[in-house]
């Protein structure tokens, strides 16, 4: 049976449990149709530290999926980095890069970050993460 695709899923980094969802939004601006990926991290067990939200919004240069040719989680730099968000992997390297930048897990309140400002590090460290038979997975 396939996984549910709202269901949360697990990720252990550091020996610290995360719940993790991906939330895809579309919005109507006076520019017209914007799209939007929420990643969404909550430590466990529940109560144990705050929610971190990485929020990638469309914009001039950037890419969010909204349908053909891009694929679902697609987000990146129209001429750079980029990032399947639907890969565990890239979920770790965007905490990672969250951490890097002062995020703690353990805060009691929820903590939004523009992805676009951990996009770079995140992409790089996956990368490096990435040997010829493909993502070298840490994750469980």
């Amino acid at each position: 049976m396939p996984r549910h695709p709202k269901r949360p899923r697990r990720l252990i980094a550091d020996g610290r449990t995360y719940l993790w969802t991906l939330r895809h939004r579309h919005s109507v601006t006076d520019s017209g149709r914007s799209c939007r990926e929420t990643l969404t991290l909550h430590p466990q067990p529940a109560g144990t530290g705050g929610t971190l939200r990485i929020v990638f919004t469309e914009g001039p240069g950037r890419y969010v999926p909204g349908g053909a040719p891009l694929g679902s989680g697609d987000v990146g730099h129209a001429r750079g980095a980029s990032l399947n968000l639907h890969e565990p992997g890239a979920v770790r390297a965007l905490l990672d890069a969250a951490l890097a930048a002062g995020w703690q897990p353990e805060g009691r309140r929820m903590v939004e970050i523009d992805g676009w400002s951990l996009l770079e590090a995140a992409a790089a460290a996956r990368a490096a993460a990435t040997g010829p038979a493909g993502p070298q997975e840490r994750l469980r």
